[in-house]
């Protein structure tokens, strides 16, 4: 039986952790030091116009892939996940580049009716070029070069989706690597996203314990792309894994703090945002991994509260249970 908390545990996580960490994205370690104390930033930094806590373009993009794999299946028996991704993909284009609501398009975008959606939270210049173009890359005919982190941060929702399925992890983890490489053409722009989907699937559908995912998706990543170029990290400490900026730096920072604090849900969150990097996609995807191994239920109160959109997550994590 699908296990609805985390499915829900996984979105909000991510959603949070995107939230703490777009607040300091482009801030230095010293800045954020500076100005938010000795241990950074520990609480969101709310907009006082609305007092909430906003998220980026990581969760917007997450919530379309979403919609587009529920899409994909209500269409046809034999469902397009892929071209329904793409076409979800293309109307959040649309919410960042024209104004609510959009005027004389159709559309079977849900989200392209929620205003909040067409905020511009710093959307990757990378999506925003790609998905103008058609967001035509493949896994075998790259579109470009690009390993940017714009490809691993959205697609949770995958390896959710097929949770409790008789679909293969190959078939699920494949998938999230053809759903980045629409827009990031590098081996290490694709790879860590079929390895993020992979361990997400791993600790929604079963206990295992979380390194037991994380090994397996190593596990399997060198048998699904055994030519891929490689690179090796010292999870040692976050300076030595990057700042993230880059697909395969933020899963390794994800993966790092989600391991060292995967009791801790709050310290997890913390430390994947106060570094120098690209703090709200390392936040985000500490939180997807963690959220979905704790679940909804047991991650800290002050993570669900101001957190901008937080009932519509849970609602799309609703559906993503659901396949409905």
């Amino acid at each position: 039986m699908r296990n609805i908390d985390k499915f829900r545990g996984c979105l909000i996580g991510g959603a949070a952790g995107d939230a703490l960490g777009y607040a300091v994205e482009f801030k230095r370690e010293d800045e954020i030091f500076s100005e938010y104390g000795k241990d950074g930033i520990t609480e969101y930094d709310l907009i006082l116009d609305d007092d909430v806590a906003e998220i980026s373009d990581d969760t917007q993009m997450t919530l379309f892939t979403a919609e587009g794999m529920l899409l994909a299946v209500s269409k046809s028996n034999i469902p397009d996940y892929i071209s329904s991704i793409r076409d979800m993909y293309q109307c959040w284009y649309q919410t960042q580049s024209e104004k609510y609501p959009v005027q004389g398009t159709k559309h079977c975008s849900q989200l392209m009716r929620v205003p909040e959606l067409y905020y511009r939270r710093c959307p990757g210049t990378t999506c925003m070029t790609e998905i103008k173009a058609g967001a035509n890359g493949t896994v075998e005919v790259p579109i470009n070069d690009s390993k940017g982190c714009g490809g691993v941060m959205r697609v949770a929702p995958i390896g959710l989706y097929f949770t409790d399925t008789d679909i293969s992890y190959e078939y699920s983890d494949m998938l999230a690597a053809e759903a980045a490489a629409l827009t990031h053409g590098h081996d290490l722009g694709f790879i860590p996203a079929a390895a993020l989907a992979h361990i997400v699937r791993a600790v929604t559908e079963s206990d295992i314990p979380l390194k037991a995912a994380i090994n397996d998706s190593i596990a399997v990543m060198e048998k699904l792309f055994p030519n891929a170029e490689t690179e090796q990290d010292n999870l040692s400490a976050i300076h030595q894994l990057g700042e993230g900026w880059v697909a395969e730096e933020t899963l390794a920072i994800a993966v790092y703090c989600a391991l060292r604090y995967e009791n801790d849900f709050d310290m997890a969150l913390r430390t994947a945002v106060n570094h120098n990097g690209d703090s709200d996609s390392t936040g985000a995807v500490c939180g997807n991994i963690l959220g979905a191994y704790i679940g909804y239920n047991a991650v800290p109160k002050k993570y669900k509260e101001r957190l901008e959109l937080h009932d519509l997550i849970v609602k799309v994590a609703d559906h993503l249970c659901d396949k409905s």
